[in-house]
This record gives C-alpha cells, structure tokens and sequence, in this order.
C-alpha cells in the first residue's frame, strides 16, 4: 500500500533558536553572531515538518495553546495540528553552530504537564491515530510526566492499527522497553548512545564489538520490536528486522553545517519509504540519505525531497565493516498485522 496518514506526536515542543557562531566557541569569551534564527521544533513536529515538504498527509499533535509562537508558526507553514492546551508557553531551545559543523544544543526542560492535560492528549491522539498508517512518539517528556507514559500511548493507539515508531532516550525509553511486549511499538530509533545504555555497557565498546552491538538489537526484537533503526551519525544507520534482515548505509559526501534534526529526518526518511512499501535495504537508503540532507543545511532547516541524495546512498547486508553470524532462531517473527511493509 501507498501513501496514507501519519500523526506525530511532540509531547516536550520547543521553538528553536539558532545562534550561529563566527568560530570555535570560547568559554568566557565574547561572540558576535552571525544570522540568527528561529523554527518551531521538538523531534515529532520536525519529522512532521520533513514528512509534509515530501507531500505526506501528516497531522502533529503537540501541547500548546492556540496563541502560542509555537502554534503561530506551524500554522503558517499550513502543517495540520490537534492542539491541546497547557496555560504556560512552549519551551526554547537554542543551538550554537560552529563552522565546522559543531553543535552546542542548550535545551529549557519544559512544561510540566498535569495528568487531565495527559488524558486529553492521550484522547487527541488516539482520536488523530484512526485511520493511519503511522504513529510517530518523538521526544523527551516533559517535567514531572511518568517515564512510562511512552507506553501508555503505544497501548491506547495499539487498537487503531497504525504502526508506532518512537524515537526517545533514557528514563522514558528504558521504561518503553521495561512494559513488556504488549507496549512495544514497532519501530524505534536508538542512537548508539542509546542502545549502548540500553545494553548495560558504553558507546565505545558497542562499537567495537560486532557481536554485543548484534545481541543488543536483538534484545530489542525479543522484546517485540519489529524494526531497529540505529542511527550511528556521521557512519550513517542500520536498520535491523524481527525476520533476521539486517542492513547498513553510509551516508553520501557532504560538507555538515548542523546536526540538529537530523536524526528527526532520518526516521521521517524511513516513514516516507515505508509508506511506499519500499523493502528494508531502500527504507535505510532513504533514512540516510534525509538525515544526510538534514546535516548539510544550517541552523533547524529541514531538508525537502530535492535536497535528499537517494542515489549518493547504497545499503550493504550486515552491519558496518563486519561479517554478521547467522541470525538466532530464538529471533521472534512479527505478530500477525505488525509485519514490516
């Protein structure tokens, strides 16, 4: 099947300001800026963003009153979005850009969201979900929200019959993982920060041991995970499947001017492909080539389709640099209507 809705949700947004530096930052120092900007952000309403400029019926629900810049903003890029209020504004985040690429994010926490603010978003999303083919979970939670709440919204879209991606990290996505199969969504997006903390061990050692980096994704399929997309930066992504396909991609040659959304791109990149029915090798080729794109504009741009170099990227079977053993039988096939696209 092609094509169809997907709703995002952005359960921590932000507006986005980005201060571009005119060399290495120095602690104490001063710097005077270059141009600077400001986008309206958080990681749903950024994988939102990138799925809209390609065209997709995408719909982002985020909390935030109707007056907020925030809202104003995305309303002017015709995005389509549930709001659900909050009585407080939208936090701002702000990134110092380098020359060279380097990135300092300084992140505001947040708002603090009550319990009946929960419920209505829990109620708006799964209200947003009916009919879709994917739910997008993106982002940190907001102060004081249960780390598990991640996978109270993944059981209450469950029914809709939308696929569930969530790309979070440590209290939350510890918790995710920590519900049990009948929360798990089908796709997450681990840096590999994120998979080394899941795995009880470092980033450094995951990736220099094949071996634990296989058996800590595999952790994650035998906790019903359907699909891992392991985003490895500037090394590009691998994307492994519950049916034992495992694939890697190493992004095309450009020149980085900012990180931030990238990761965001990646996995609206992997959506748009899957939406498609594109087999696993060309959904990693997309994500990479998007989070790619993403990485070369400056500041919180995001990239459009015709900035997305599909042919620079080509996938390769196993992980990076590295003969795979076979997979493990104990490896769980899909549960029946969660299968890969």
């Amino acid at each position: 099947m092609s094509g169809g809705r997907v709703v995002t949700l952005t359960a921590n947004p932000s507006l986005d300001r980005t201060l571009v530096l005119p060399g290495p930052l120095t602690r104490g120092g001063v710097a005077r800026l270059g141009t600077s900007s400001t986008e309206p952000g958080g990681k749903g309403v950024n994988v939102a963003r990138v799925l809209a400029a390609a065209g997709t019926d995408v719909v982002a629900v985020v909390p935030a009153d109707d007056t907020d810049p925030l809202v104003t903003a995305l309303a002017a890029l015709s995005l389509p979005l549930v709001t659900v209020p909050t009585g407080a504004a939208v936090r701002t985040n702000y990134t110092l850009t380098e020359p060279d690429g380097t990135t300092t994010k300084l992140n505001e926490p947040g708002t603090a969201l009550d319990a009946g603010t929960r419920a209505a978003l829990t109620r708006a999303l799964a209200g947003a979900a009916e009919g879709a083919r994917w739910v997008v979970l993106s982002g940190s939670l907001p102060p004081g929200t249960p780390a598990d709440w991640y996978a109270e919204l993944v059981r209450a879209v469950r029914g809709t019959g939308a696929r569930v991606a969530v790309d979070t990290s440590e209290a939350p996505l510890l918790a995710l993982l920590a519900a049990g199969p009948e929360a798990a969504p089908d796709l997450v997006k681990p840096n590999s920060e994120e998979l080394a903390q899941v795995a009880g061990t470092t980033e450094a050692e995951l990736l220099a041991d094949p071996a634990a980096l296989r058996a800590a994704v595999d952790g994650l399929h035998a906790g019903g995970i359907a699909e891992v997309l392991l985003t490895l930066g500037g090394d590009g992504a691998v994307l492994s499947t519950a049916d034992g396909e495992v694939w890697s991609a190493r992004p095309p040659r450009i020149t980085v001017r900012s990180t931030v959304g990238a990761g965001d791109s990646s996995l609206a990149g992997h959506v748009l492909a899957a939406l498609a029915g594109a087999p696993a090798a060309d959904r990693l080729r997309r994500a990479v080539a998007t989070g790619a794109a993403a990485a070369a504009l400056p500041g919180s741009a995001l990239p459009t389709p015709g900035q997305v170099d599909l042919a620079g990227v080509s996938a390769q079977p196993g992980l990076p640099g590295s003969v795979l053993p076979e997979p493990s039988a104990a490896r769980p096939v899909p549960a029946a209507g969660r299968d890969v696209p």
